[in-house]
């Protein structure tokens, strides 16, 4: 830190966003899951952590709000070859299945199911060591399956915690497509398999049947914030201070966010996976992380899933084109904001 000027422009060999932190150095260590298995639509999204790397050297570090918190340390994981190779055989078994509605074949289910379950203990195994070592953590997806080892850490050492949800999707599916641990049922394994106490929702506008009556039998535990419901009250009237008001009003003092961009306008990111419209402002987002903070609420931890670069084909090129950078560029901004709120308690306090 002694040389290292963060007015200059980010040098080659640095670290996310440009930072000079060593992992022994960092309050904050970020873990990359390069893992989209069971996306069902759009693909890619294995290949977000290593573009939001590439685009987060492109930020001024100063933040006005929350001032400079990358001086307690950032550091991002190397991302790891295993789970790359783990997601390359999951994915063409799923797609197997998925494209040729091989339902019929136990093997590649058993592919597929295992081979989540390996990721999740892996997930769950990365956190708690992290955590165990005194450092913050946050995940970079990857789809949206993969933070429930993350989550299922963070509640053993935060068992008050809630969970903020933002997304499109309500994510509450028993399975889909056959797949236990598939991207569309995240909340679903953890609040039947976890010991969370309140998941809140906010942006969800695309679920089924099965989901909104497990919503309904589930109201002590879920409360969700439909997108229409809220363009509806903004276009009576509402202001969104008051409704972020509503949002936060029954979370716990500890805070776990969990965020699928997709939860923003498309425009934000139109190569994610699942793309709905309608959707989040980028500063409604932000605005609604400015009132958490403000309630006094602490950011504990946090996952950014489903910054994606279109399908794999799409993606495989090292050479992004503006439209693929554009969603690495919007997810990596939300990333160093994230980090800013789980770090401004070792510096200035939100404004």
């Amino acid at each position: 830190m002694k040389n290292f000027d963060p007015n200059a422009a980010a040098t080659k060999d640095s670290g996310i966003f440009g930072l000079p932190f060593s992992f022994e150095e960092s309050e904050l260590v970020l873990l990359p899951v390069p893992w989209d298995a069971t996306t069902s639509y759009g693909g890619g999204a294995c290949r977000g952590p290593a573009a939001i790397f590439k685009a987060s050297k492109q930020i001024d570090l100063f933040d006005k709000e929350l001032g400079n918190f990358f001086e307690s340390g950032i550091f991002m994981l190397k991302i790891s070859s295993e789970i790359q190779k783990m997601n390359e055989v999951a994915y063409v078994a799923a797609r197997k299945i998925i494209e040729n509605e091989l339902s019929s074949d136990s093997t590649l289910f058993s592919t597929v199911n295992d081979l989540s379950l390996k990721l999740n203990k892996y997930v769950y195994e990365e956190t708690r060591e992290l955590l165990n070592q005194g450092k913050k953590v946050g995940l970079i997806g990857g789809d949206h399956s993969v933070p429930f080892g993350s989550i299922q850490a963070h509640l053993e050492k935060y068992p008050n915690m809630s969970v903020l949800h933002i997304d499109a999707h309500a994510d509450l599916r028993n399975t889909f497509e056959g797949f236990e641990y598939s991207h569309a049922s995240i909340m679903y394994n953890v609040l039947t398999k976890t010991n969370l106490k309140k998941l809140v929702q906010v942006g969800v506008r695309d679920f089924c049947e099965e989901e909104w009556c497990f919503m309904k039998n589930n109201k002590n535990k879920i409360i969700t914030f439909f997108d229409a419901e809220i363009a509806e009250k903004k276009l009576s009237g509402h202001i969104w201070s008051t409704l972020c008001d509503e949002i936060l009003h029954d979370m716990g003092e500890e805070v776990y966010i969990s965020f699928d961009i997709d939860g923003l306008d498309p425009r934000f990111c139109p190569h994610t996976g699942t793309p709905v419209p309608g959707g989040l402002e980028y500063h409604e987002v932000l605005y609604l992380f400015k009132k958490l903070i403000r309630s006094g609420r602490r950011v504990i931890g946090f996952d950014l899933n489903e910054v994606s670069l279109g399908s794999t084909q799409e993606a495989s090129s090292h050479v992004l084109e503006p439209a693929q950078e554009w969603d690495a560029n919007v997810g990596a901004r939300l990333l160093y904001k994230l980090c800013g709120l789980i770090l401004r308690d070792t510096h200035n306090k939100i404004t």
